[in-house]
């Protein structure tokens, strides 16, 4: 039996979401512990290769009451020619291209809706959303709609996905709002309609991203398909063994048609090119894509390859960027990165041994002298040419610290270390800088507290111009050329 961990106690002791006697992404270990094993012992370049890049302030959105907005997803929305913006607290705000006038579009929290977004904690809130690809498109079955993951109080109704073991500390939803009018300046349909429900066991490790593929042409099998990344469920090294477990929704990304309805619950299809939804067997979920993940925060498709690749955060010691597939096994909790999870370390010897796992692409360490702690975010594959730099870099950052990171993304490294890596600083004020310094400096000139971590984010805009968000100033930036 597994000792029984209260809601109290967990919430008492988060630290990146990791309950207390739990090492948290990037903490260092408590007193008697031993200290974590060190795959990685050569550090980051810190100095070589740095690609130096100018930056520029785009936009603000206003603070939530006293609080910063904590901002998570930035997305193009084409057919109406907007940007959209999240807050973690519950708001979507329309940006114009220009930056110059922000909108609220809609308040999750607010009547006749009530969403009662969960946002305690670091990880908790307003996760990501999507805009369906025929949002814009009057006639077609898609427009106006658009989709919303966010972590929930009201835990009411019948969850569609449960934990495999005790706890609900709150829900995560899935839900399809329907504009009348895609151009709107702000929302102006009626509720939204639930899609799926997820019971959470634990207060960390909750949602991640979702989006549809934008590689995808019109009228094709791929088409509306929509991406679900759904963490393990919480706690520390899986309890309840989620990920690994084909019968279990949590550790997975899904991959589900939002206007279809042949799922359990009837509110949305599942599509027959899944890789388990034809297998015939009912200890399998068909809405999965690929599994084995233990926080994937943010996945991305490279334009020029179309690879899909995930940034999930790690446990103690290794993060991660790797591919994703169609039916992939990314190894958690069976494995952190490219070794083998063992009582919250990591077993050193006969790394990536295991036949039928994908392995990272990209792994960086948590001693590494660039961090105090660690979670990886991201993830970006530059094919523009304004700003040419960047070209076919695929770029990640490190959350907290707010570092930004390329590899070339022709020739990838197989994951193994740390030697590829390169640093991305920015051109302010005649000095190069990390967006932590950045952040700090807006904090001072807002007479705001120092933000003690960056929580950086992408978002990527028209002409793949790539924006960097954080949770500390409410100011969204723009790389420029």
């Amino acid at each position: 039996m597994r000792p029984r961990v209260t809601r109290a106690l967990i919430i008492a002791g988060l630290a990146l979401g990791t309950p207390p006697g739990l090492v948290s992404a990037g903490a260092q270990p408590a007193a008697g512990q031993a200290p974590a094993a060190d795959p990685f012992p050569t550090p980051i370049e810190s100095t070589r290769d740095i690609v130096a890049v100018n930056i520029a302030e785009f936009a603000t959105i206003p603070n939530a009451g006293s609080e910063a907005p904590r901002l998570m997803l930035l997305i193009d929305e084409p057919g109406t020619r907007r940007l959209f913006v999240n807050t973690m607290q519950g708001m979507i705000y329309s940006v114009s291209y220009d930056g110059r006038t922000v909108t609220p579009y809609v308040d999750l929290n607010a009547a006749p809706w009530d969403v009662a977004v969960e946002a305690r904690g670091r990880e908790r809130g307003f996760q990501s959303f999507a805009f369906h690809p025929q949002f814009g498109q009057p006639g077609t079955p898609g427009y106006g709609r658009f989709y919303t993951y966010t972590d929930t109080s009201a835990m009411t109704a019948t969850a569609d996905f449960l934990p495999s073991g005790d706890g609900h500390t709150h829900d995560t939803v899935l839900l399809e709002w329907a504009a009348r009018d895609a151009a709107a300046a702000r929302y102006d349909g009626a509720a939204p309609r639930e899609l799926l429900r997820l019971a959470q066991p634990f207060p960390n490790h909750n949602a991640g991203h979702i989006a549809f593929n934008p590689l995808t042409g019109a009228g094709t099998p791929e088409s509306g398909l929509l991406y679900v990344g759904v963490a393990d469920g919480g706690s520390g090294g899986d309890p309840y063994n989620h990920a690994q477990n084909l019968a279990s929704a949590f550790g997975k990304i899904l991959r589900i048609d939002p206007l279809g309805r042949n799922s359990g619950n009837g509110r949305y299809g599942i599509p027959a090119a899944n890789p388990f939804a034809g297998d015939g067997r009912a200890d399998t979920l068909g809405e999965i894509y690929a599994y084995g993940l233990r926080n994937p925060q943010r996945f991305t498709w490279d334009a020029k390859t179309g690879t899909m690749y995930v940034a999930d955060i790690g446990q103690n010691i290794v993060e991660e960027v790797s591919p994703v597939t169609r039916g992939a096994n990314l190894g958690w909790n069976r494995w952190e990165a490219s070794f083998r999870h063992a009582n919250r370390s990591i077993d050193m010897a006969n790394p990536r041994s295991e036949a039928g796992m994908t392995w990272p692409v990209v792994e960086f360490d948590h001693r590494d002298p660039l961090f105090t702690r660690s979670a990886v975010t991201g993830v970006h594959v530059y094919r523009g040419t304004a700003i040419p730099q960047l070209a076919h870099l695929l770029l990640f950052g490190d959350m907290p610290s707010g570092e930004l990171f390329y590899v070339d993304a022709d020739r990838l490294p197989a994951g193994g270390g740390q030697s590829a890596i390169r640093r991305v600083l920015f051109n302010h004020d005649g000095s190069r800088k990390t967006l932590l310094q950045l952040i700090h400096e807006k904090n001072k000139a807002q007479g705001a507290v120092a933000a003690p971590r960056a929580d950086i984010k992408f978002g990527v805009g028209p002409q793949e111009q790539v924006f960097l968000l954080n949770k500390g100033d409410g100011t969204i930036r723009v790389l420029v050329p």
